[in-house]
């Protein structure tokens, strides 16, 4: 799946004022995971932020960060009661364990020791793999939310220690605010991050400092570090046509798996043929294509297709002039198949 990102509303530990608005932006934006702290905004407009965020198919999330154990209990009956999808945060686990039995909540704590407002990551590397470890083996713990950035150790091998060391999802949170960062995060085999302040203040390194243009340009990087962006555009069959005039000697357009598209122009008639593996598939662009079986003859007019399995002797001619004509065959198919002719291609051409 790769590493997904969070879109957190949140500016230093508490959720901001005007969350309703930058909800609305990154919903427009296309962002799937959302979340917000326990502290910022009083329950009723938790509760109708959460509302929204699943109304715009996304995950929400509430990341806790009281330090008290009677706030985070608190934190934890809201999360509860507003019906998040993942809980995220807080360090007194056992008292939260209980509360969120059968409400369906993911819990993602945090590992470690943590101190201040806002909150920093305290003690030693091992200290913390060890607290990782110590979590993910309770019932009712799904991950973990690992404060990384926030951490005075080295943080990237910190957060590759944690992922190796437990076999849960990890979440880093802490600045993460640049592509370089969000490289490193997917290094070490986290499940995500979080990004809630550098997207508020337009410190992404973007085209623009608007959150709109911050969102969409972190969800591109990712997809990037994911190697989720297609390399590919549209095609134009008239002007991939154009492009070439020979006939019966047909030109690689695209590639789906082990499957070529290939552009064939056509004229008069060619061998009768049969491939002993591949099936075919001819699309007619332009023009009238005759497809001769030993049985039957099919007429196949523009906009319409036929396949012609494997095993099967066929011939194909262009009627009334020539005929552009689409492919999709494996890629190890050759156009006169187990015929003798010189009209034999092997080495396609791209188009």
């Amino acid at each position: 799946m790769g590493v997904r990102f969070i879109f957190m509303l949140t500016r230093n530990d508490k959720t901001v004022e005007d969350a309703e608005q930058h909800l609305a932006t990154s919903l427009a934006a296309g962002v799937h995971h959302i979340g917000f702290k326990d502290i910022g905004l009083p329950f009723e407009r938790l509760q109708k932020l959460n509302d929204a965020i699943k109304a715009g198919g996304a995950t929400s999330y509430l990341e806790v960060v009281s330090l008290d154990k009677e706030s985070e209990m608190t934190s934890a009956k809201a999360a509860v009661d507003i019906g998040v999808d993942i809980l995220l945060g807080g360090t007194n686990v056992e008292a939260v364990l209980p509360i969120l039995e059968g409400s369906g909540i993911q819990y993602y704590p945090f590992p470690g020791r943590i101190e201040g407002h806002p909150s920093v990551l305290a003690g030693s590397i091992d200290e913390i793999v060890r607290s990782a470890q110590e979590l993910v083996s309770l019932d009712g713990v799904h991950g973990l939310d690992l404060l990384a950035y926030r951490s005075s150790e080295n943080v990237t091998g910190l957060m590759a220690a944690v992922c190796s060391a437990v076999d849960k999802p990890v979440i880093m949170a802490g600045s993460i605010g640049s592509p370089e960062r969000i490289e490193i995060v997917r290094r070490s085999g986290a499940a995500g991050f979080t990004i809630g302040t550098a997207a508020l203040d337009g410190d992404y390194p973007a085209d623009s400092p608007e959150l709109e243009e911050q969102l969409r340009c972190i969800q591109k990087d990712v997809a990037g570090v994911n190697k989720h962006i297609s390399p590919y555009g549209v095609k134009n069959l008239d002007q991939s046509f154009a492009k070439f005039s020979e006939f019966w000697s047909p030109r690689i357009a695209g590639r789906v798996n082990d499957m070529h598209i290939k552009l064939a122009k056509f004229d008069g008639e060619f061998v009768w043929h049969y491939h002993e593996i591949e099936d075919e598939l001819f699309f007619v662009h332009r023009g009238k294509l005759l497809m001769k079986f030993r049985d039957r003859d099919e007429i196949v007019n523009e906009g319409e297709f036929i396949i012609v399995p494997h095993g099967v002797e066929h011939c194909p001619v262009a009627l009334e002039g020539p005929c552009e004509v689409m492919l999709l065959e494996p890629a190890t198919t050759v156009n006169t198949g187990n015929a003798d002719d010189d009209r034999r291609v092997v080495d396609l051409a791209q188009v």
